[in-house]
């Protein structure tokens, strides 16, 4: 059965509000919709290439070079916070663009806060699906709360102290 929530939770694409075409499906066996839909990993493994179909991963998901080869062909990534102190998607999502080079939308499902979607858009996700209780307008207003971030992270890949040191002596940025 498609995730009951779908069309009232907040659905952000790119720093912008936007429409949610895809049914999430959180049961195994559910029958598929016939629109696009993102289904548990194992299904969508059994299933590739049949349908419009993208996989979600668990948190607990282990990244090997293997699955990361498969997943390449999906048309998105989603990853599952079950709940918000569950960290190990920012992980996820940090290995698929940085190790893996994948390009695609990776999108956070699940318990997703208004608090985390800084940090999320830093580790490279690019499509917030937020708990249904989180407000768009506050969230928007969220993804700019810092102008500036001191770690390195998938946005940027220079720690802030190291630009200034080049702005400082009026250099170009390394390339990496």
């Amino acid at each position: 059965m498609p995730d009951q929530d779908a069309s009232v939770r907040p659905f952000i694409r790119s720093g912008k509000p936007a429409e949610d075409r895809w049914a999430l499906i959180r049961d195994e066996d559910a029958v598929l919709p016939d629109s696009p839909a993102i289904v548990p990993l194992a299904r969508w493994q059994a299933l590739e290439g049949s349908r419009e179909l993208a996989p979600w991963l668990a948190s607990d998901t282990e990244l090997t070079p293997e699955l990361a080869e498969e997943l390449a062909a999906a048309p998105l990534i989603a990853i599952d916070f079950p709940k918000f102190t569950d960290g190990r998607g920012y992980s996820l999502a940090r290995l698929l663009r940085e190790r893996y080079g994948f390009n695609g939308e990776i999108r956070a499902i699940g318990d997703v806060l208004i608090d985390q979607v800084f940090f999320l858009t830093r580790c490279g996700f690019d499509a917030l699906s937020l708990r249904e209780d989180q407000w768009l307008e506050d969230a928007l207003q969220a993804l700019n709360a810092f102008s500036r971030a001191y770690q390195p992270a998938v946005d940027v890949a220079e720690p802030l102290f190291r630009q200034r040191m080049r702005e400082a002596l009026g250099r170009e940025p390394a390339l990496a």
